[in-house]
């Protein structure tokens, strides 16, 4: 009796370690993001944790951090860290990674797109490719394009009709290209970490800001700051779902084939919702009371001529075969 007491006890504690290393053996990984826990880029990121964990029977998880909280609230430096295998997974835009590759400061050129069409031909054609290729030899592997969005304009001064209007304000910006393009227009820039800008426009340390709509104006809030906002579409911005290649290169194929499967369709859910929330957006804004200028074509067209200084700049530090690249994409798609 004694000893089928003691069988049944280590039964009972190998059952109970089997159970634990069952457990142990379900990896957890590390994902980045800029934005808050309301934005479509927080969504697509819970989406991919989502999908990746069903694929696997839940033996991969994906922790999601939001607002650049693993880098100390750099935006910029996400990309850096999972370059060098510091962190597993980020979800960030292009313009956030120009300091570490600035050939993708090419997305963002202004005035390069005028459609949803001509965006897609870029990230899903051989444009797409060729930042995938650049991306890869700063050991970054891009899983899938998602969306920022078309750039727009708000204020708290005056509305923005003319290029003429944008002069004297101080505006927030993400990065160095978006520096030169307000430069260009007689602005003031102050390139700022996401997570200050919402108390520095509600204190008036800056005027304005540009963001897309659907992905950062609406979810972060910005209407409660800001009272004009101008749709100019100066700008696009994609974002990226990408993993470190230490640890891809970790991964058999199978699981490279469940993670990649996983991040497309996360990525095509982040960018379906996003447009969404933006095509719904002008009302909204409207209804909590910002007053919302839709430039003409015309008016567009002098947007389009004052920035072209920037415009040429950054077309030649990121290189004109790869500018040309992007607008042979866009070309084909019209």
């Amino acid at each position: 009796m004694k000893f089928a007491k003691l069988g049944a006890t280590a039964l009972t504690s190998m059952l109970a370690g089997m159970a634990m290393l069952g457990t142990v053996s379900a990896e957890t990984f590390r994902l980045s993001h800029n934005t808050g826990d309301t934005t479509t880029w927080h969504k697509g990121a819970e989406k991919f944790n989502e999908l990746l964990k069903e694929a696997t029977g839940g033996e991969m998880e994906v922790r999601v951090f939001p607002n650049a909280q693993l880098s100390g609230g750099d935006q910029m430096k996400q990309a850096e860290m999972v370059s060098r295998g510091a962190l597993d997974f980020v979800a960030t835009s292009a313009i956030n990674v120009t300091p570490l590759v600035p050939e993708m400061a090419v997305f963002s050129l202004p005035y390069l797109y005028s459609s949803y069409d001509e965006v897609d031909a870029t990230t899903e054609g051989a444009a797409g490719d060729r930042m995938e290729e650049i991306m890869l030899e700063h050991n970054i592997v891009v899983l899938a394009w998602g969306e920022n969005g078309f750039r727009e304009v708000t204020n708290n001064a005056r509305p923005i009709k003319t290029p003429e209007d944008m002069k004297g304000l101080k505006m927030r910006v993400a990065g160095p290209m978006y520096i030169d393009v307000m430069n260009a227009l007689g602005a003031n820039p102050q390139q700022m970490q996401w997570t200050e800008t919402f108390t520095a426009l509600q204190q008036g340390v800056v005027d304005g800001q540009e963001n897309p709509i659907g992905a950062v104006i609406i979810p972060q809030r910005v209407y409660e700051v800001q009272k004009y906002l101008t749709t100019w579409h100066y700008s696009y911005d994609p974002i990226f779902l990408g993993v470190s290649k230490k640890l891809w290169d970790s991964w058999d194929e199978d699981t490279r084939a469940k993670v990649q499967k996983a991040a497309t369709e996360a990525m095509d859910y982040q960018k379906q919702i996003t447009r969404e929330d933006t095509e719904k957006g002008i009302a909204f804004l409207r209804e909590k009371g910002m007053e919302i200028y839709e430039p003409s074509a015309e008016e567009i067209g002098a947007f389009r001529e004052a920035t072209k200084p920037a415009f040429d700049t950054w077309a030649a530090k990121v290189g004109d075969e790869l500018v040309k690249t992007f607008q042979d994409s866009i070309s084909g798609s019209n």
